[in-house]
C-alpha cells in the first residue's frame, strides 16, 4: 500500500468509530456525566465538607481532576474493548483482517477511537464539575499530554483485552477486577501523603496514581508525583502496548479460529 491508501485505510476505521461514538451517544457520552454528578455531590460537596482542605484545595477542587482522568481511562478502554470484539464476534473483522492494511495502522485506528471517546467524555465531565467549583488551569501543556497519553495508553489496553476475549465475559473481567480497583486506588480521592509510609511505597506501583496526579498538577500545580516522572512512564507504556498489540495482531493471536 502506498501512503495515500494506507491513510485512507486509517482514516475509514477512525471515522468508522467515531461514528459509532456519536451514533449511540445516549450510551458512549451521557451516562459517565451522569455518574460523575453523582461522585461530585457525595463525594465533593457532602462529605468533602466535613474534609476540608487538601493540599490547599478544597477537597472538591482536589478531587476533580481525578474523576475526569478516571472517566477518559475508562471510557478509552471501554471504547476499544466493545469495539473490537464486537468486531470480532460478529465477523466484521475478517474483511479488514484480509485487506493489505497493516497491522499498526488497525491498532491505532481503533486506539484513536478510543481516545477521541474518552477525551469527549473528560471534557463533559469538566464541564458539569464547573457546576459544582472552580477550576482553574496551572499547566495546559502537562494536562493536554498527560490526557492524550493515558487515553492512547488504555485504548491499546482494551485493544490488548478484546484480542484476547472469546466470550463477552471476558470483555468485562478486568476492567470490572482489575482496572476498576486500581483507579479508586490510584489517590482519585486522596493523596497519598495521607497514608502510612509502607502504604505510600505499595501505592506507586499502581500506574494509575501517576496519570492521575500528573493531570491534578496541570490542574492545580500539586501532585505526589514528578509529572515528568509520571509522562515518562506514560510514554513507555503506550509503547510497549502498542508493540505488543501490533505484534499479536500480526501474528492472528485471537483472531484467527
Amino acid at each position: 500500500m502506498n501512503f495515500q491508501e494506507k491513510f485512507n485505510a486509517f482514516s475509514t476505521i477512525v471515522r468508522k468509530e467515531t461514528v459509532r461514538i456519536l451514533r449511540i451517544w445516549i450510551q458512549t457520552l451521557i451516562p459517565p456525566g451522569i455518574t460523575i454528578s453523582l461522585y461530585f455531590l457525595i463525594f465533593g460537596k457532602l462529605v468533602g465538607s466535613q474534609i476540608g482542605d487538601v493540599g490547599g484545595h478544597t477537597y472538591i477542587q482536589f478531587i476533580v481532576p481525578g474523576l475526569v482522568m478516571m472517566s477518559v481511562i475508562l471510557n478509552a478502554y471501554n471504547n476499544v474493548v466493545s469495539s473490537f470484539f464486537g468486531a470480532k464476534f460478529g465477523k466484521n473483522i475478517e474483511e479488514l483482517l484480509v485487506s493489505p492494511t497493516p497491522a499498526y495502522l488497525i491498532v491505532l485506528g481503533y486506539s484513536i477511537g478510543g481516545v477521541i471517546r474518552g477525551v469527549l467524555v473528560g471534557f463533559i465531565v469538566t464541564l458539569v464539575s464547573l457546576f459544582f467549583t472552580e477550576l482553574k488551569l496551572y499547566d495546559a501543556g502537562i494536562v493536554i499530554v498527560t490526557v492524550a497519553l493515558s487515553a492512547l495508553m488504555f485504548s491499546m489496553g482494551g485493544f490488548l483485552n478484546a484480542l484476547y476475549a472469546k466470550k463477552f465475559d471476558d470483555v468485562t473481567i478486568i476492567p470490572t477486577f482489575i482496572l476498576t480497583p486500581l483507579t479508586y486506588l490510584g489517590g482519585v480521592f486522596y493523596s497519598i501523603k495521607m497514608l502510612p509510609d509502607a502504604w505510600q511505597i505499595v501505592s506507586k506501583f499502581n500506574p494509575i496514581l501517576y496519570m492521575v496526579n500528573a493531570f491534578r498538577y496541570g490542574f492545580l500545580g500539586v501532585s505526589d508525583i514528578d509529572p515528568l516522572e509520571a509522562i515518562g512512564l506514560l510514554v513507555v507504556g503506550t509503547i510497549l502496548l502498542y508493540s505488543l498489540s501490533v505484534f499479536l495482531l500480526s501474528r492472528g493471536y485471537g483472531t484467527r479460529t
